[in-house]
């Protein structure tokens, strides 16, 4: 079905004359006529009745009337979904309790008439990036460790986040009253890192930082999810686990939890936003931006970072 017709319908039920209905279209009355005629063609009905008076609708353009109008509503809709800056951006942040999720958070308190579609892949770089590519996702956060050249030709990246760590560990546990930790002092303690997925962008990091570091870091159990690996460190003196500094967690006030910086150098775990250079969507501009403003470096701070980044 035609939906210029349909509009055109309309616009002649009311206005009552096909002449001022081509005024308001800013068409000529003969492109009324054609187009009403047409879908009264279409339709195998008539809509309107010619009078002296001008058009006057039949029972059946009575009928047709409401669902016309509803048609254009539809319409409407269907373009306001898609069109850029009507519809949500959409983001993925991996997970609602990591470094990218705080950051939109607050982008959101800061452009709150913005309106943001957060989701959570919980993929690795390479698939998240093949998603954005697509189009099911706008945007992503996440380490990326092959040369931009090895990227999709559509797929631009800007290093954004660089997330200090922070030990989680027990009361009991040896570290648990230091202000600060090095990474040489955690070569002589296990860090607890259950799941990790090998080939994923996080394990090559912490390889990299293990090797380095000289570091222990066990991957090995089963994953009981977040709850039970806090438990499992609270009341452990040998188990601690490292995260990143903005990562939210929640725990009981009875685990005593320690979360100590771990500083000279401060490994730092670095995430890029990732988006297609052809997306036309205002918000993205405007969170590429704000991430900007929101990374500082600190030159008179030590760091380490991974040999990709």
């Amino acid at each position: 079905m035609d939906l210029d017709a349909v509009r055109t319908f309309v616009a002649a039920a009311d206005a009552g004359q096909f002449q001022e209905a081509a005024a308001a279209l800013s068409i000529t009355q003969q492109a009324v006529s054609k187009r009403i005629a047409a879908l009264e063609k279409d339709l195998e009905v008539r809509l309107f009745t010619r009078t002296a008076r001008g058009a006057q609708l039949t029972i059946d353009g009575q009928a047709f009337l409401p669902h016309a109008r509803e048609l254009l509503r539809v319409e409407a809709r269907a373009d306001a979904s898609v069109r850029p800056g009507r519809r949500a951006l959409r983001v993925d942040v991996h997970s609602r309790r990591i470094a990218p999720a705080v950051l939109l958070q607050d982008f959101h308190r800061t452009h709150p008439r913005i309106e943001l579609d957060v989701v959570t892949l919980d993929a690795d770089a390479h698939a998240a990036i093949a998603a954005v590519e697509a189009g099911t996702i706008d945007v992503t956060f996440h380490a990326v460790t092959v040369p931009a050249r090895r990227l999709p030709g559509a797929i631009r990246t800007a290093r954004v986040i660089d997330e200090h760590h922070e030990l989680l560990v027990g009361p009991r546990h040896a570290l648990a009253g230091a202000r600060a930790v090095t990474p040489a002092q955690l070569a002589e303690h296990r860090i607890w890192m259950p799941g990790m997925a090998a080939g994923t962008e996080w394990a090559s990091y912490y390889d990299e930082l293990a090797a380095v570091f000289g570091l222990t870091i066990d991957v090995v159990g089963p994953v009981f999810g977040n709850e039970a690996l806090l438990a499992e460190i609270a009341d452990s003196s040998e188990l601690a686990t490292l995260a990143g500094e903005r990562t939210r967690y929640l725990w009981p006030d009875s685990y005593d939890l320690r979360r100590i910086p771990v500083r000279d150098p401060a490994p730092v775990y670095p995430m890029s936003l990732i988006w297609r250079d052809d997306n036309p969507h205002p918000a993205l501009s405007k969170l590429r931006d704000y991430l900007g403003s929101r990374r500082v470096d600190t030159p008179d701070e030590k760091v380490w970072t991974p040999e990709w980044a």
